[in-house]
């Protein structure tokens, strides 16, 4: 194991990062990884764009960060895919040194149809486990306050069972700010038999409009003292800030209290407000 990806004193951490569209945003990335490499992360996953439109931009920043020393977990969507691309890519991951992916459904560009031999993350985790036995550690996405477009909560947690029981390893939460969400989230899943290690995700909060935005589209609830004091700031993007590191703060701390066996952030590809949550729990490297 290199010092990149020690664990952390208290907590793993681990990162998200989307795949940057430009060489100066490569670089820009390149940067930003290397300051929040002080947190050791145990791992850092880029994103898939919606029916594998990013694919050559998430291999390559893959490469990268393994290429510094960093374990990489590259995203992984089924939709649109075939059972034959699905092992050509695998394969050319497996190839790369990659050893984990976040496998998803995804999304499938605007104005195609279903397409494809996939229809459920479980039935790409079953793929998977299939094809290359335990070569992979498989994350699958987990929703505490319920996936948009589930039928209901309960087909909600079986449908994340159903990934478990196919082969997944653990799972990383869609981003929440309600500690009970998670907590409840967890103890249903484990009454249906998956047990495996799910991992919150963590969003900074740096901009109340961006926030709000990503909210409205995913289902992430902000609760109502969130979002009215957000509101009342403006266009105070300091006071914005401050506030965001203080929720955000708290709730990993209430996470790490109540037994969290990780934390994933996601960075945006920024690293000012990931290492200062970092650093008001401890997590980042001393010298």
């Amino acid at each position: 194991m290199t010092a990149a990806n020690a664990p952390t004193a208290g907590l793993p951490v681990s990162l998200e990062f989307f795949p940057p569209k430009t060489p100066e945003g490569a670089e820009k990335l390149r940067a930003v990884r290397q300051q929040l490499y002080a947190l050791r992360p145990q791992f850092c996953s880029v994103t898939y764009g919606a029916g594998g439109s990013t694919q050559q931009g998430t291999f390559d920043t893959v490469r990268a960060i393994l290429q510094e020393g960093v374990d990489a977990a590259s995203h992984f969507s089924c939709i649109g895919a075939t059972r034959a691309s699905v092992r050509e890519q695998l394969a050319a991951l497996k190839a790369m040194g990659v050893r984990r992916l976040v496998a998803l459904r995804g999304d499938l560009p605007s104005g195609y149809g279903m397409g494809g031999e996939f229809h459920y993350a479980s039935d790409l985790v079953a793929f998977i486990r299939a094809e290359t036995g335990r070569d992979f550690h498989i994350e699958v996405a987990a929703y505490p306050e319920v996936h948009p477009q589930a039928r209901s909560p309960e087909a909600d947690l079986k449908a994340y069972a159903a990934k478990v029981q196919a082969g997944a390893d653990s799972a990383i939460t869609q981003y929440f700010y309600s500690s009970d969400a998670y907590g409840r989230f967890v103890d249903e899943a484990r009454r249906l038999g998956a047990d495996v290690p799910v991992v919150p995700g963590i969003m900074p909060i740096t901009s109340s409009t961006q926030l709000l935005r990503f909210s409205d589209a995913c289902g992430a609830e902000i609760p109502r003292w969130v979002r009215l004091r957000l509101q009342g700031f403006g266009d105070d993007v300091a006071s914005i800030r401050a506030f965001g590191l203080d929720v955000v703060t708290a709730l990993c701390e209430r996470l790490r209290a109540e037994g969290a066996p990780a934390l994933h952030f996601y960075t945006m590809n920024q690293s000012a407000a990931t290492l200062e949550i970092g650093r008001r729990l401890g997590l980042q490297a001393r010298e």
